[in-house]
């Protein structure tokens, strides 16, 4: 049996500057493992400052004639797996007396790393920095006197978030199970629905620094295979130093930087990655976050809901239209409002406009003015509000719009009119599903506004068929942003602006890369139409 003779959770020595790490090969910025023991956990110690959660134990096993020591860090290990780990990697209880004292180091590694095996996923490790982003990944090294190579052994743990209700995209029917900022949880949510062998991931790690585990997934005969080899290489071309939210990857990948809109599609939903992933599309899972990306994403994808997919088509395709008729009211509605006081008078009723002057008499501001205080100040009460924790949150947005809009209208600053067109604009915003794209409408909206002031519908007019060809422009993975509608795909369009019924959505949606005119993604025609996006 072995013998443990010491337990020690910090070193001895003072820390040295760290290394960078090299994977690329053993060299001075990363060594090979030492056949020496002690030279091992002085390494390790020194590399890692001498920290508090660095778990060290030591064996003496074979009559005491092999030292042996296994290494892990509290807090990011699960501390039965590890004891589990450990005492049947080191188990000799089926060898005699004989067999015991004719073990050499090699025998014992050897013997090691077989019984580690049968435990579960373990790696032999060469390198110390191999060996610390072992360490650093929730592993447990076993190191054995007289050998330079350590047995890695996967005890991954911790307290972890269990699996809750969506927060960011509420349910109203169908699953209510949302992501974790655990990977591996996350990509077991995804599998439990699509229990398919076609569903494939690759694993990679991005960050100099913190090695962030990187994993995308798509079902294979379904995602285009240009594709998927496209978004490989621009993963591969990341150079940063730390990835600590999908974010980081969504704002590098995105092939055009300075566009207001997002290209790629964020949810915390499995069901949300399932259906996307039957429609041919690739889903990025970030470890940390609870946030998956989609890609390619089209515009039309963010005012789609999963629940546009449980309900019945008629119920769906009338919300779904409501969604695109809150995008025009978020995105116009206090624009059009300035331009028809300023210099379209002639369009509004008289009757009406009459109402309207009336109410103006006394308001010491121009009516741009007056529309960019009111805006302001409702998106410093919705920040406030988000902010704010959620108890009481809700409460101060709607308890402060109320006493400031009365108490503007009332104190001459502001026009009632003014005062329903701002609330009817910000209540509108928030029939947007995807929170990325609303704040794109919201920030958009400001500039409508100053072009509004001053050009009055010539300037909207002319601003939005800029914006138009702006986003026919832009380009999600190869796909263009504003498919099916431009270019117009005919088949399409049964699940774009409305919601057909199921009996004639038999298809897929193509989705067409702009190297490539005419070119499927996916089996087109051939397998029935995803449903849970």
């Amino acid at each position: 049996m072995a013998k443990r003779t010491t337990e020690s959770d910090q070193a001895a020595k003072q820390p040295e500057p760290s290394v960078q790490a090299d994977s690329s090969g053993t060299g001075p910025d990363n060594p090979p493992i030492s056949p020496v023991l002690e030279e091992n956990l002085d390494q390790i110690r020194t590399r890692l400052g001498n920290s508090p959660d660095l778990i060290f134990r030591t064996y003496e096993l074979i009559n005491r004639t092999v030292r042996v020591a296994a290494v892990y860090m509290i807090g990011i290990t699960d501390r039965e797996i590890v004891d589990v780990f450990i005492s049947h990697a080191m188990s000799f209880e089926s060898l005699n007396d004989d067999e015991r004292l004719a073990q050499t180091p090699e025998a014992v590694f050897a013997y090691i790393k077989e019984n580690a095996l049968s435990i579960g996923k373990e790696k032999l490790v060469q390198d110390i920095n191999g060996l610390l982003e072992a360490l650093l990944s929730g592993d447990t090294i076993i190191l054995v006197n007289g050998l330079n190579e350590a047995v890695s052994g996967s005890t991954c743990g911790g307290e972890v978030r269990p699996v809750s209700e969506a927060v960011t995209q509420v349910a109203i029917r169908g699953s209510k199970e949302s992501f974790t900022e655990t990977i591996s949880t996350n990509i077991a949510l995804v599998r439990k629905i699509i229990k398919n062998p076609d569903l494939w991931t690759e694993t990679m790690k991005l960050g100099d620094i913190t090695h962030t585990d990187i994993t995308i997934m798509y079902i294979r005969g379904i995602a285009d295979e240009e594709t998927i080899k496209v978004f490989k290489q621009k993963l591969k071309e990341i150079q940063v130093d730390s990835v600590l939210e999908s974010g980081y990857i969504e704002q590098i990948i995105e092939d055009n930087k300075y566009s207001p809109f997002p290209t790629l599609y964020n949810t915390e939903r499995p069901d949300s990655v399932a259906g996307n992933l039957l429609d041919g599309r690739i889903a990025i899972f970030v470890d940390g976050t609870p946030f998956v990306l989609i890609a390619p994403t089209t515009f039309f994808m963010f005012f789609h809901t999963v629940e546009d997919y449980y309900q019945r088509y008629d119920i769906s395709t009338l919300i779904r239209l409501l969604r695109f008729l809150c995008l025009l009211i978020s995105l116009y509605g206090p624009a059009i409002f300035v331009a028809a006081l300023n210099f379209h008078q002639e369009m509004i009723p008289t009757p009406l406009l009459i109402n309207l002057a009336s109410q103006r008499e006394g308001v010491p501001f121009p009516a741009f003015v007056e529309a960019i205080l009111m805006e302001v100040t409702f998106e410093i009460i919705r920040e406030a509000g988000v902010r704010m924790p959620s108890p009481i949150g809700q409460t101060v947005s709607i308890i402060g719009g109320l006493v400031l809009g009365t108490a503007a209208v009332q104190a001459g600053i502001v026009s009632p009119a003014m005062v329903i067109v701002v609330s009817l604009t910000g209540i509108s915003s928030f029939a947007t599903p995807a929170f990325n794209m609303a704040l794109s409408i919201r920030m958009l909206r400001f500039v409508i506004m100053v072009i509004a002031a001053f050009m009055g519908l010539y300037g909207i007019a002319i601003f939005t068929i800029m914006l138009i060809a702006h986003m026919c422009s832009l380009r999600s993975l190869g796909v263009p942003y504003m498919s099916p509608m431009g270019p117009f795909v005919p088949e399409n369009q049964k699940d774009t602006f409305i919601r057909s019924p199921v009996h004639f959505m038999k298809t897929r949606s193509r989705l067409k890369r702009n190297n490539k005119p005419g070119s499927d993604s996916g089996k087109s025609g051939t397998k029935r139409k995803a449903y849970g996006r």
